[in-house]
This record gives C-alpha cells, sequence and structure tokens, in this order.
C-alpha cells in the first residue's frame, strides 16, 4: 500500500502552512479536506471582515495585497488559492478521513470516503468550525434554526433572533438589521463580549440602547416553535413571533477523530495534550497545528500566532529522519 509519508488533516491556512513546511524540508506529505479549499473560510458570511491585517494572514512567503486595512472573506480566499497554486502544494479536497489505525511499525493505516493509503505522520490541523455548539432545546432542529450564516439580504423584512454575545452573533445582528430585518437577541451575559471587534462593539451597544435592536441579557433560549421563540429571561418566560434563529453560540473542534488518533483531552475545556515546542501529542507520530490546539477555547489560537506550529513539527520530523 502506498505511503504518502506525512497526512496534514485540513486544508485551511495553517494545513497549507504545514504543506509548505514540509516541501521547504523535502518531506513528502499530503494534505487533506473534507470540504472545499480553506473550507472554514468559505463558510463564513460573505461580508466578514477579519480582525488581522493582511500581513498578519500571509503565509509561505506570499504578500497578501488586500484593498482594505482589514481584508475581507473573498480577498482571502483569492489569496490561499494563490498560496496553493504558487507552491504547487498537494492537496485532495472533498475527501474525508473515515478512519485511523496505528501498524505494528508505529505507522498508521488510513482509510478515506475515497481511498486507502499508509502515512508515517499524521498532523491534525483541522480549526474547529465545523461542528457547532448546539443549543439543546426543543425544536432546534427546525429548518428555521442556523448555526451559520451567509448572506443579510436573505432575512429582509423578517423576524430574526440572534443568540449570542460574540463577534458572529454581532455581525449578524447588525448586518440583518441594516438589511431590514426585526432582530432580537438573546444573551447569556449581562453585556455584549469584550473581544468584539472594536469599530462593531460601540455600533451594537447603540442599536441596542437606541431601541433598534432588542435584547434581553442574562437569558436564554427556552423552546422554538415555527413562528414563536420561548425566551427564559430574569423575569419569566417570555413568548415572541419569529421567522428565524440564528444560533452563533460558536464551533468545536473535532474532538471524535482525535480521541480515535489517542490524544488525551484535558479537563472539562477538552484541552488535547501535546507539546509546545514540538507539537507533538502524547501518540507518537501525531502533531496538532492551530486553532485545534486550544480545545474548546477556540479564541485562544488564530492564523497569526499558530503559522509558527508547522516550522515546529516539520523541524521535528525532519530531526527524526
Amino acid at each position: 500500500m502506498n505511503n504518502i509519508g506525512i497526512l496534514i488533516i485540513g486544508a485551511g491556512p495553517i494545513g497549507l502552512v504545514c504543506g509548505i513546511e514540509a516541501k521547504k524540508a523535502g518531506l513528502p506529505y499530503l494534505i487533506i479536506d473534507k470540504g472545499c479549499l480553506t473550507n472554514s473560510l468559505y463558510r463564513y458570511p460573505v461580508n466578514m471582515t477579519f480582525f488581522s491585517t493582511p500581513d498578519k494572514l500571509e503565509i509561505g512567503g506570499v504578500p497578501f495585497m488586500s484593498l482594505n486595512p482589514k481584508p475581507t472573506r473573498q480577498e482571502a480566499l483569492e489569496y490561499y488559492r494563490r498560496v496553493t497554486e504558487l507552491h504547487e502544494l498537494n492537496v485532495r479536497l472533498f475527501e474525508s478521513v473515515e478512519h485511523i489505525a496505528r501498524l505494528n511499525n508505529g505507522n498508521f493505516h488510513v482509510e478515506t470516503n475515497k481511498q486507502a493509503f499508509v502515512a508515517s505522520q499524521i498532523v491534525v490541523a483541522t480549526g474547529f468550525y465545523d461542528i457547532p455548539v448546539l443549543m439543546n432545546v426543543p425544536g432546534e432542529v427546525l429548518p428555521k434554526v442556523k448555526h451559520y450564516y451567509g448572506d443579510p439580504h436573505y432575512y429582509a423584512f423578517q423576524k430574526v433572533l440572534v443568540v449570542g454575545a460574540n463577534n458572529s452573533a454581532v455581525d449578524v445582528a447588525l448586518e440583518t438589521w441594516r438589511r431590514g430585518a426585526s432582530v432580537t437577541m438573546v444573551v447569556r451575559e449581562g453585556e455584549i463580549g469584550s473581544r468584539v471587534k472594536y469599530w462593531a462593539k460601540p455600533d451594537i451597544e447603540n442599536r441596542i440602547n437606541e431601541g433598534s435592536i432588542r435584547a434581553f441579557f442574562h437569558s436564554s433560549i427556552h423552546s422554538i416553535a415555527e413562528n414563536t421563540v420561548t425566551i427564559q429571561t430574569q423575569e419569566g418566560l417570555v413568548t415572541i413571533e419569529n421567522d428565524f434563529v440564528l444560533a452563533m453560540t460558536g464551533y468545536q473542534p473535532n474532538f471524535s477523530l482525535l480521541e480515535q488518533l489517542g490524544i488525551v483531552l484535558l479537563g472539562e475545556r477538552k484541552y488535547p495534550q501535546y507539546d509546545t515546542e514540538t507539537m507533538e501529542t502524547n501518540q507518537p507520530g501525531v502533531y496538532l497545528a492551530g486553532v485545534v490546539c486550544g480545545g474548546m477555547d477556540t479564541h485562544k489560537w488564530f492564523i497569526e500566532n499558530s503559522r509558527v506550529h508547522a516550522t515546529a513539527i516539520m523541524n521535528h520530523i525532519a530531526k527524526g529522519k
């Protein structure tokens, strides 16, 4: 059976950096992703703007030229596609890993939905955007409940309820309101999140204070029906008319894949065990890169501060050759 060398799971920016560093070190590799190139970025809202400046999103020594101080989703998609082409990276898309088992010689037998092969090392760079954190309330399975958000025009003149108080929720609330939606926010805490982008935080707070956007603080969703939503507030249950629920409740890494690989997950936040110098986990030959390193704390690692993971990983693998 063909040995592809290093299997890099995830074709997001950090997975691509891992491929670039493997190629620079002369190490055979394959990048694989169950979706499209930079699948997580593709699923971002159409009008999303990055918090980071272009230089902090650069990989592979390729300049990121943007028309804006903060690059857009579309600019990022074009940039990472161009990087992939320039470095001629070995990428296979729309191919999902189904099963991984360690062989007696220490290598890994890998089965995807399309083929089977052997890998010498595995790098998990799967990010966190594919698995939403569920509310686990009655009615969450209704078609009107969305955990991903695309184009705000879709919600024009609709009664929209937004769950959450961080960047995604704030962006959704403001954008849908500006397209004519009647917007209500449900926030578990007593205020808008402290990590909200500095230009959006005063905007949403002003809209709430003036009454343009209604907000229930210290509240949560009790249940969802076809045409209504019931909210658990400090004063009791409140039922309002509703067309769509946009649950911006966050996302989580693919913990089942980590567990399948035998990686130890520590504490309630499920921090994966790994060596911070080499990024190797408690399982020899299995490495982590990017957001997945933070467990449920998905705000800890992002593109600009986890690009170095790729260099550490490939240096460690090269030294062992």
